[in-house]
């Protein structure tokens, strides 16, 4: 693994270097240097804190605001949203996600990395991740110029076309989103060498979502915006750069704009009237989710119906993705997408069993993640914890699904393991 890994950077810091040589990388660096600049000279600065006091959050969310016990509060809330009762199995299930979770993400860490005498982390090197994340960044933005000369438009302004997207071309896209965070946690090391002002992070923080916000926007698309806008907050709530209040703010701009988008694109393909509430959209979205949901436990019963087929369709090449294979399932219209919440997936493959299993190691992964942040508050773990957090945040409608997503979390396991093992055995 360690060779796979020196094979990466190597290949990443080469890339990054040869960019960096390039007189198109030197103009736009200087631009991105002259707005640094004029931030540091600008009135606006005094609205974000710059000096090394720190930042106020509230006495009762101080430091605990993403702890993962966030899963099962969001999960209630968009179970509530939902407006529907349930069955008795799916109220079951739900029980059992829900202990399951809990146990995987607060009882099974207390037992890890307890020896403050003998603790030991493994420190990535910095200037081996940056490159990295620069790299995926890079990816994504080439891709993103890909899919605009594929569809020979813009999905924003013209709707229909997202439809045409292929996702072997998109999901390079999604590249950008961890691309950002690392680039954005290696601000944090360097904001914690003294390198970097607080302010000066706050800043590249915003350019970089702003970037990131923009392509993604610009291709209609509403998970992906709100998956930046999560990662910066966490990654700054830990990394001491955001403070609680900005957090409100900034999630409700996130949920305003997720609202909004949907709003309109529903407008635009005349699924409402413009005398709709526009919160219907989303109290829509959550009601059949949660109907779908209820199907799926209905039918997959304590040992489910695929027995691992269900997760494979999210490999490339596949007839339907998991999330067309959930309509082939309700015998639903063909070439549908269906969200099937974050539990939905493990009903199908493995049922009853699959959700108390699943729920156990989806909890576990963050419990530990979130562990190792709060004792090395390290610009990696901070930065990687925020990653699988984002994702299994908009996993609770969504599902895990998705190849890149699940490659993540797989990177997270490995890492996590390696920790274990490293402070046990070395």
């Amino acid at each position: 693994m360690s060779y796979i890994y020196s094979i990466i950077t190597k290949l990443c810091r080469f890339i990054e270097q040869e960019i960096r040589e390039s007189y198109i990388f030197y103009i736009i660096h200087s631009i991105f240097l002259f707005f640094d600049r004029q931030w540091e000279k600008s009135i606006l600065k005094k609205i974000y804190p710059h000096n090394n006091k720190e930042l106020i959050k509230s006495n009762i969310l101080k430091n605990d605001l993403f702890d993962p016990l966030i899963i099962i509060f969001l999960f209630s809330l968009f179970l509530i949203l939902g407006l529907k009762a349930v069955s008795y199995s799916l109220t079951l299930n739900i029980i059992i996600a829900f202990i399951s979770f809990i146990i995987g993400a607060k009882i099974i860490p207390k037992y890890l990395f307890n020896d403050k005498t003998k603790l030991k982390i493994i420190n990535f090197n910095p200037e081996d991740i940056y490159p990295i994340g620069f790299c995926l960044l890079l990816i994504g933005i080439i891709f993103f110029f890909i899919n605009i000369g594929y569809l020979k438009g813009i999905p924003l302004l013209h709707p229909t076309l997202r439809y045409k997207l292929k996702a072997a071309l998109t999901m390079p896209v999604f590249l950008i989103i961890p691309g950002i965070s690392i680039m954005e946690s290696y601000y944090l090391h360097l904001k914690n060498e003294g390198k970097l002002t607080r302010s000066q992070v706050r800043f590249r923080f915003l350019f970089l979502n702003m970037i990131g916000v923009i392509l993604l926007l610009v291709l209609a698309y509403r998970t992906p915006i709100l998956a930046l806008l999560l990662l910066m907050i966490i990654i700054g709530y830990y990394g001491d750069s955001i403070s609680i209040n900005e957090v409100v703010i900034v999630g409700i701009i996130g949920l305003l704009g997720l609202i909004g988008i949907g709003y309109m694109r529903s407008l635009s393909e005349m699924l409402i009237t413009s005398n709709t509430n526009p919160f219907y959209t989303l109290e829509s979205r959550a009601t059949f989710t949660i109907n779908v949901l209820d199907l799926l436990s209905t039918l997959s019963g304590n040992f489910g119906l695929m027995h691992g087929g269900f997760i494979l369709k999210s490999l490339p090449g596949s007839d339907y993705g998991p999330r067309m294979m959930v309509g082939q399932l309700l015998n639903w219209r063909n070439g549908v997408t269906i969200t099937p919440t974050i539990i939905g997936p493990m009903l199908i493959d493995f049922g009853r069993i699959g959700v108390a299993v699943g729920m156990f190691f989806i909890g576990l992964i963050l419990g530990v993640g979130y562990k190792l942040l709060k004792i090395s508050k390290n610009y990696f773990y901070i930065g990687l914890y925020g990653l699988l957090l984002t994702y299994t945040i908009l996993g609770i409608e969504t599902g895990i699904l998705d190849i890149q997503v699940l490659f993540y979390f797989f990177v997270g396991i490995l890492v996590y393991l390696a920790n274990i093992l490293y402070s046990k055995f070395y």
